[in-house]
């Protein structure tokens, strides 16, 4: 057994994309299967622990997100298994120039292709960002030099027995800091990537949620004078030249559905405000976009 995992271990460095990764679990737990003399319970534990321990040797010590820690708990329910790992990290470190780019991997969903393929585009986006990276490096030291910095990596927003919510960011440092989130909303069950348009019937969400949105932004800001939206009101009516004022989201418009089923739209640092104000999330009241909605699949009341 130690000879076929870390035969195993060796053609993960040969393979450029996670792939194979359900490929050893799946195989983990027919070899566990066949030990049927033990008690079921037994048997549920040990398949588990094998397709862990493979998982483990396979990718050479990655970090495994709370998520796998939790299905691997699970025992010995064994549903369909859907996790979300650390598959590669960049570094990089010359005390001016700093990288922590993390690539995260999705393991459950190769039924529909949907994970390979998403995978494939995790790897691609931060080979891409690691490699923009360097090149700015040298040409930051051909013009004599100065600090910079890029951190990349996932949140975990939202695990449940439908949906799986991604959430990947990229934060910039050169002088001042940005950052920009990607998500990616996947009903489990189905193996579907979940969109913003899919949600609705047709795009008057657009409009809908954008004037819910405008109108936080300004109870939020008459109850707290130290926050600051880029909308218009009268107070700041006169200012207008200085900001582009936010009045509507775009058709696909950062997103997430939390825990609760409720649709929630992000904007990234510096879209809706100055930079103080970092990050924005809003959590839509789903009655607000009820009569829009397709169905209460995915976001319910």
């Amino acid at each position: 057994m130690d000879k076929q995992l870390s035969q195993l271990k060796d053609e993960y460095h040969n393979t450029s994309i996670p792939k194979e990764l359900e490929q050893v679990v799946q195989k983990a737990i027919e070899d566990g299967k066949k030990k049927q003399q033990r008690s079921r319970l037994m048997m549920g534990r040990k398949i588990v622990a094998t397709a862990a321990a493979a998982v483990v040797l396979l990718i050479g010590g990655i970090n495994v997100s709370p998520t796998m820690a939790s299905v691997i708990a699970d025992v010995p329910g064994m549903k369909t298994i859907v996790q979300v790992l650390t598959f590669r990290d960049y570094q990089y470190d010359d005390g001016w120039h700093q990288a922590n780019i993390e690539v995260p991997a999705i393991s459950g969903l190769e039924e529909s292709g949907l994970g390979q393929a998403l995978n494939q585009k995790y790897l691609e986006e931060n080979k891409k960002l690691y490699e923009d990276f360097m090149a700015d490096v040298e040409e930051m030291k051909a013009l004599g030099d100065g600090h910079m910095g890029v951190d990349s990596g996932y949140e975990i927003k939202t695990d449940n027995e439908r949906l799986l919510a991604i959430g990947r960011y990229v934060v910039n440092t050169v002088g001042s800091s940005s950052t920009v989130f990607k998500y990616d909303t996947i009903d489990k069950v189905d193996q579907v990537l979940i969109t913003l348009p899919s949600l609705f019937k047709d795009d008057s969400y657009v409009q809908v949620i954008s004037d819910y949105i405008v109108n936080e932004m300004k109870a939020k800001m008459k109850a707290d004078s130290n926050l600051i939206y880029w909308v218009v009101t009268d107070e700041n009516k006169d200012e207008v030249n200085y900001f582009e004022p936010f009045t509507q989201i775009k058709p696909e418009q950062s997103f997430y559905i939390n825990s609760d089923y409720k649709l929630v739209i992000s904007f990234d640092k510096y879209e809706v405000g100055p930079g103080v104000m970092g990050m924005q999330e809003f959590v839509i009241p789903t009655e607000v976009i009820a009569d829009r909605l397709v169905s209460d699949e995915y976001v319910r009341p």
